[in-house]
Protein backbone atom coordinates (compact mmCIF):
# COMPACT_ATOMS: atom_id res chain seq x y z
CA UNK A 1 0.00 0.00 0.00
CA UNK A 2 1.48 3.59 -1.00
CA UNK A 3 2.36 5.32 1.74
CA UNK A 4 0.38 8.92 2.34
CA UNK A 5 -0.10 11.11 5.28
CA UNK A 6 -3.90 10.23 6.14
CA UNK A 7 -2.24 6.44 6.15
CA UNK A 8 0.55 7.70 8.47
CA UNK A 9 -1.85 9.58 10.79
CA UNK A 10 -4.19 6.80 11.23
CA UNK A 11 -1.37 4.70 12.58
CA UNK A 12 0.58 6.82 14.72
CA UNK A 13 -0.04 6.80 18.50
CA UNK A 14 -1.17 9.55 20.70
CA UNK A 15 1.69 10.59 22.20
CA UNK A 16 3.02 10.97 18.54
CA UNK A 17 0.39 12.60 17.23
CA UNK A 18 1.05 15.33 20.27
CA UNK A 19 4.39 15.99 19.15
CA UNK A 20 3.59 17.09 15.56
CA UNK A 21 2.07 20.23 14.64
CA UNK A 22 -0.22 18.43 12.20
CA UNK A 23 -2.41 21.66 11.40
CA UNK A 24 0.91 23.81 10.84
CA UNK A 25 2.29 21.05 9.16
CA UNK A 26 -0.78 20.85 6.19
CA UNK A 27 -0.61 24.94 6.44
CA UNK A 28 2.94 24.75 4.07
CA UNK A 29 1.82 26.97 1.13
CA UNK A 30 2.71 24.18 -1.40
CA UNK A 31 4.00 26.79 -4.01
CA UNK A 32 6.30 28.28 -1.26
CA UNK A 33 7.68 25.02 -0.84
CA UNK A 34 8.26 24.66 -4.21
CA UNK A 35 9.79 27.85 -4.87
CA UNK A 36 12.04 26.73 -1.74
CA UNK A 37 13.48 24.28 -4.05
CA UNK A 38 14.02 26.35 -6.89
CA UNK A 39 10.40 25.26 -8.93
CA UNK A 40 8.30 27.72 -10.18
CA UNK A 41 4.96 27.50 -12.36
CA UNK A 42 4.46 28.32 -16.27
CA UNK A 43 3.59 31.87 -16.14
CA UNK A 44 1.46 31.35 -19.42
CA UNK A 45 -0.83 28.02 -18.26
CA UNK A 46 -1.20 29.35 -14.74
CA UNK A 47 -4.49 31.17 -13.82
CA UNK A 48 -7.26 31.19 -10.97
CA UNK A 49 -5.81 28.97 -8.26
CA UNK A 50 -4.63 26.65 -10.04
CA UNK A 51 -0.73 26.44 -11.40
CA UNK A 52 0.99 24.34 -13.39
CA UNK A 53 4.85 23.23 -13.50
CA UNK A 54 6.96 21.30 -15.65
CA UNK A 55 7.25 18.25 -13.00
CA UNK A 56 9.83 18.68 -10.23
CA UNK A 57 9.80 14.63 -9.35
CA UNK A 58 12.51 12.46 -10.06
CA UNK A 59 12.63 10.80 -13.54
CA UNK A 60 10.49 13.20 -15.04
CA UNK A 61 11.56 15.26 -18.28
CA UNK A 62 8.94 16.91 -19.62
CA UNK A 63 8.96 19.82 -22.02
CA UNK A 64 5.00 20.43 -21.31
CA UNK A 65 4.04 21.02 -17.87
CA UNK A 66 1.87 18.39 -16.27
CA UNK A 67 2.20 18.89 -12.64
CA UNK A 68 -0.52 20.89 -11.22
CA UNK A 69 -0.97 22.59 -7.71
CA UNK A 70 -4.75 23.60 -6.44
CA UNK A 71 -3.72 26.48 -4.33
CA UNK A 72 -6.95 26.62 -2.52
CA UNK A 73 -7.12 22.61 -1.74
CA UNK A 74 -3.09 22.54 -1.29
CA UNK A 75 -2.94 19.71 -2.94
CA UNK A 76 -0.87 18.87 -6.06
CA UNK A 77 -1.02 16.25 -9.25
CA UNK A 78 1.45 14.80 -11.84
CA UNK A 79 -0.56 13.84 -14.62
CA UNK A 80 2.52 12.02 -15.89
CA UNK A 81 2.90 9.63 -12.93
CA UNK A 82 -1.03 9.93 -12.85
CA UNK A 83 -0.12 10.36 -8.78
CA UNK A 84 -1.01 13.71 -6.36
CA UNK A 85 -1.91 14.21 -2.73
CA UNK A 86 -0.83 16.59 -0.38
CA UNK A 87 2.47 18.20 0.73
CA UNK A 88 4.06 15.67 2.75
CA UNK A 89 2.84 13.05 -0.36
CA UNK A 90 4.92 15.34 -2.26
CA UNK A 91 8.26 15.63 0.23
CA UNK A 92 8.16 11.85 0.07
CA UNK A 93 8.05 11.50 -3.57
CA UNK A 94 10.72 14.57 -4.44
CA UNK A 95 13.63 13.50 -1.84
CA UNK A 96 12.39 9.69 -2.13
CA UNK A 97 12.44 9.54 1.66
CA UNK A 98 10.47 7.77 4.40
CA UNK A 99 7.47 9.67 6.16
CA UNK A 100 9.75 10.75 9.38
CA UNK A 101 12.18 12.05 7.31
CA UNK A 102 9.96 14.07 5.05
CA UNK A 103 8.41 15.41 8.33
CA UNK A 104 12.07 16.53 9.39
CA UNK A 105 12.59 18.27 6.21
CA UNK A 106 9.36 20.05 6.52
CA UNK A 107 9.60 20.85 9.63
CA UNK A 108 12.80 22.34 8.97
CA UNK A 109 11.50 24.64 6.33
CA UNK A 110 9.05 25.92 8.88
CA UNK A 111 11.63 26.54 11.63
CA UNK A 112 14.03 28.33 9.05
CA UNK A 113 10.89 30.64 8.05
CA UNK A 114 9.75 31.21 11.33
CA UNK A 115 13.64 32.03 12.28
CA UNK A 116 12.96 34.83 9.74
CA UNK A 117 9.98 36.28 10.64
CA UNK A 118 8.96 35.72 14.34
CA UNK A 119 5.72 37.85 13.65
CA UNK A 120 4.40 35.05 11.20
CA UNK A 121 4.90 32.03 11.51
CA UNK A 122 4.17 31.21 7.69
CA UNK A 123 3.73 33.47 4.60
CA UNK A 124 2.75 32.70 1.75
CA UNK A 125 4.59 34.30 -1.06
CA UNK A 126 1.68 34.42 -3.93
CA UNK A 127 -1.43 36.61 -3.34
CA UNK A 128 -4.55 34.75 -5.00
CA UNK A 129 -5.27 36.58 -8.20
CA UNK A 130 -9.17 37.32 -7.01
CA UNK A 131 -7.52 38.96 -3.98
CA UNK A 132 -7.94 42.65 -4.80
CA UNK A 133 -8.17 44.42 -0.92
CA UNK A 134 -5.66 46.76 -0.32
CA UNK A 135 -1.96 45.76 0.80
CA UNK A 136 -0.88 47.16 4.09
CA UNK A 137 2.79 46.75 4.51
CA UNK A 138 3.37 45.10 7.86
CA UNK A 139 7.40 44.65 8.32
CA UNK A 140 10.16 45.58 6.17
CA UNK A 141 14.38 43.64 6.27
CA UNK A 142 16.43 42.81 3.87
CA UNK A 143 16.26 39.91 1.74
CA UNK A 144 16.71 36.68 3.32
CA UNK A 145 13.74 34.25 2.24
CA UNK A 146 14.52 31.67 0.28
CA UNK A 147 11.87 31.86 -2.24
CA UNK A 148 13.12 35.40 -2.91
CA UNK A 149 16.54 34.29 -2.87
CA UNK A 150 16.11 31.99 -5.79
CA UNK A 151 13.45 34.26 -7.16
CA UNK A 152 16.68 36.91 -7.83
CA UNK A 153 18.89 33.93 -8.70
CA UNK A 154 16.16 33.14 -11.69
CA UNK A 155 16.09 36.73 -12.59
CA UNK A 156 20.12 36.86 -12.44
CA UNK A 157 20.50 39.71 -10.21
CA UNK A 158 23.29 38.94 -7.14
CA UNK A 159 21.51 39.09 -3.76
CA UNK A 160 24.41 41.56 -2.88
CA UNK A 161 22.82 44.36 -5.44
CA UNK A 162 19.45 43.71 -4.47
CA UNK A 163 20.02 44.16 -1.23
CA UNK A 164 21.26 47.52 -2.25
CA UNK A 165 18.21 48.82 -3.42
CA UNK A 166 15.25 46.79 -2.38
CA UNK A 167 13.75 45.21 0.92
CA UNK A 168 11.81 42.16 1.63
CA UNK A 169 8.27 43.42 2.43
CA UNK A 170 5.83 41.31 4.89
CA UNK A 171 2.35 42.73 4.44
CA UNK A 172 -1.67 41.80 4.36
CA UNK A 173 -3.79 41.76 1.95
CA UNK A 174 -7.37 40.74 3.36
CA UNK A 175 -6.84 38.42 5.38
CA UNK A 176 -3.98 36.51 4.70
CA UNK A 177 -0.10 37.46 4.98
CA UNK A 178 2.37 37.32 2.01
CA UNK A 179 5.65 38.48 1.35
CA UNK A 180 8.00 40.04 -1.56
CA UNK A 181 10.79 41.80 -2.89
CA UNK A 182 10.03 45.81 -2.38
CA UNK A 183 11.43 48.47 -4.23
CA UNK A 184 11.08 51.65 -2.27
CA UNK A 185 9.54 54.94 -4.46
CA UNK A 186 10.05 58.56 -3.78
CA UNK A 187 6.69 58.81 -2.51
CA UNK A 188 6.99 56.01 0.43
CA UNK A 189 5.15 52.96 -1.45
CA UNK A 190 7.01 49.66 -3.01
CA UNK A 191 7.06 47.94 -5.80
CA UNK A 192 6.36 44.21 -5.16
CA UNK A 193 7.56 41.43 -7.09
CA UNK A 194 8.24 37.60 -6.22
CA UNK A 195 8.08 34.55 -8.61
CA UNK A 196 3.87 34.81 -8.82
CA UNK A 197 3.03 38.08 -8.13
CA UNK A 198 3.54 41.85 -9.45
CA UNK A 199 2.00 44.71 -7.75
CA UNK A 200 2.00 47.97 -5.58
CA UNK A 201 2.09 49.44 -2.34
CA UNK A 202 0.22 52.96 -2.67
CA UNK A 203 1.21 55.27 -2.64
CA UNK A 204 2.46 54.74 -6.55
CA UNK A 205 5.98 56.88 -7.49
CA UNK A 206 8.82 57.09 -9.39
CA UNK A 207 12.06 56.16 -7.49
CA UNK A 208 14.74 59.21 -8.19
CA UNK A 209 18.05 58.34 -7.49
CA UNK A 210 20.18 61.88 -7.75
CA UNK A 211 23.59 62.05 -7.41
CA UNK A 212 24.34 65.21 -8.51
CA UNK A 213 25.16 64.07 -12.33
CA UNK A 214 24.35 65.85 -15.61
CA UNK A 215 23.30 62.79 -17.44
CA UNK A 216 20.15 60.76 -16.36
CA UNK A 217 19.27 57.05 -16.96
CA UNK A 218 16.13 56.11 -17.20
CA UNK A 219 14.41 52.75 -16.64
CA UNK A 220 10.95 51.64 -16.64
CA UNK A 221 10.33 49.09 -13.94
CA UNK A 222 13.03 48.10 -11.41
CA UNK A 223 14.16 44.54 -12.66
CA UNK A 224 15.48 46.43 -15.56
CA UNK A 225 17.57 48.98 -12.99
CA UNK A 226 18.78 45.87 -10.97
CA UNK A 227 19.80 45.04 -14.64
CA UNK A 228 22.00 47.79 -15.17
CA UNK A 229 23.61 47.69 -11.85
CA UNK A 230 25.10 44.42 -13.23
CA UNK A 231 26.47 45.50 -16.38
CA UNK A 232 27.60 48.27 -14.46
CA UNK A 233 28.91 47.84 -11.45
CA UNK A 234 29.82 51.74 -10.69
CA UNK A 235 26.08 52.25 -10.83
CA UNK A 236 26.22 51.93 -7.32
CA UNK A 237 29.10 54.39 -6.80
CA UNK A 238 26.45 56.97 -8.12
CA UNK A 239 28.14 57.75 -11.31
CA UNK A 240 25.30 58.79 -13.07
CA UNK A 241 21.46 59.81 -11.86
CA UNK A 242 18.76 57.36 -12.77
CA UNK A 243 14.96 57.18 -12.90
CA UNK A 244 12.94 54.17 -12.45
CA UNK A 245 9.19 55.06 -13.58
CA UNK A 246 7.60 52.30 -12.23
CA UNK A 247 5.10 52.87 -14.35
CA UNK A 248 5.09 54.39 -18.03
CA UNK A 249 1.91 56.79 -16.23
CA UNK A 250 4.95 58.61 -15.00
CA UNK A 251 6.91 59.18 -18.35
CA UNK A 252 5.41 62.13 -19.71
CA UNK A 253 4.96 63.45 -15.39
CA UNK A 254 8.62 63.39 -15.44
CA UNK A 255 9.03 65.30 -18.35
CA UNK A 256 10.41 68.57 -16.41
CA UNK A 257 12.49 66.22 -14.20
CA UNK A 258 14.73 64.48 -17.16
CA UNK A 259 15.17 68.03 -18.77
CA UNK A 260 17.13 69.20 -16.01
CA UNK A 261 20.06 66.61 -17.42
CA UNK A 262 22.08 67.04 -19.99
CA UNK A 263 21.74 64.09 -21.42
CA UNK A 264 18.88 61.69 -21.18
CA UNK A 265 19.52 57.75 -22.21
CA UNK A 266 16.18 55.61 -22.60
CA UNK A 267 16.00 51.77 -21.00
CA UNK A 268 12.24 51.37 -21.86
CA UNK A 269 10.98 47.89 -23.02
CA UNK A 270 10.35 46.89 -26.50
CA UNK A 271 7.05 46.54 -26.40
CA UNK A 272 4.54 48.35 -28.13
CA UNK A 273 4.01 50.84 -25.07
CA UNK A 274 7.57 51.12 -24.63
CA UNK A 275 8.31 52.07 -28.33
CA UNK A 276 5.69 54.56 -28.37
CA UNK A 277 6.64 56.48 -25.60
CA UNK A 278 10.49 55.98 -26.63
CA UNK A 279 9.41 57.63 -30.06
CA UNK A 280 7.25 60.54 -27.94
CA UNK A 281 10.75 61.38 -26.23
CA UNK A 282 12.65 61.45 -29.50
CA UNK A 283 10.37 63.49 -30.70
CA UNK A 284 11.15 65.85 -27.91
CA UNK A 285 14.43 66.08 -29.35
CA UNK A 286 12.43 67.77 -32.45
CA UNK A 287 10.83 70.09 -30.78
CA UNK A 288 13.57 71.22 -28.84
CA UNK A 289 16.26 71.45 -31.47
CA UNK A 290 18.88 69.57 -29.38
CA UNK A 291 19.21 65.97 -28.64
CA UNK A 292 18.71 65.33 -25.17
CA UNK A 293 17.10 62.10 -25.34
CA UNK A 294 18.77 59.04 -26.70
CA UNK A 295 17.06 55.05 -27.22
CA UNK A 296 19.43 53.00 -25.08
CA UNK A 297 17.15 50.02 -26.20
CA UNK A 298 19.43 49.18 -29.18
CA UNK A 299 21.59 47.13 -26.85
CA UNK A 300 18.29 44.64 -26.30
CA UNK A 301 16.87 44.96 -29.53
CA UNK A 302 15.99 41.06 -29.82
CA UNK A 303 14.80 41.14 -26.26
CA UNK A 304 11.76 42.29 -24.37
CA UNK A 305 13.32 44.30 -21.57
CA UNK A 306 17.12 44.60 -20.26
CA UNK A 307 16.40 41.74 -17.99
CA UNK A 308 15.51 39.96 -20.29
CA UNK A 309 18.57 40.01 -22.16
CA UNK A 310 20.68 39.51 -18.79
CA UNK A 311 18.92 36.35 -18.32
CA UNK A 312 19.31 35.32 -22.24
CA UNK A 313 23.24 36.06 -21.58
CA UNK A 314 23.27 34.69 -18.55
CA UNK A 315 21.95 31.12 -19.93
CA UNK A 316 24.03 31.47 -23.18
CA UNK A 317 27.10 31.75 -21.17
CA UNK A 318 25.99 28.68 -18.95
CA UNK A 319 25.41 26.39 -22.12
CA UNK A 320 28.79 27.37 -23.54
CA UNK A 321 30.54 26.56 -19.94
CA UNK A 322 29.04 22.87 -20.25
CA UNK A 323 30.02 22.37 -24.02
CA UNK A 324 33.61 22.85 -23.07
CA UNK A 325 33.23 20.80 -20.13
CA UNK A 326 32.39 18.25 -22.31
CA UNK A 327 34.58 18.84 -24.65
CA UNK A 328 32.79 20.57 -27.76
Amino acid sequence: MEITISNFINTQTHANMNSINWETIRQIDLIDYLAFLGHHPDIKMSRNREYWYLSPLPGRNERTPSFKVDRQKNLWYDHGLGKGGSIIDFCLQYHSCNIHEALDKLQGFLSFHRGQSQAFPLFSATPSPDEKKKIKIVATGPIQAPALISYLEQRKIPLSIARNYCREVQYELGDKKYYSIGFPNNAGGFELRNAHFKGSASPKDITFFDNCKKDLYVFEGFFNFLSFAVIRPQTGAGFSNCLVLNSLAFFEKSRSLMEQHHKIFLFLDRDLSGRQYTQKALSWNQEMGSVKYTDSSELYKCRDDLNAWLMDGAKQQEQQRTQRGRGF
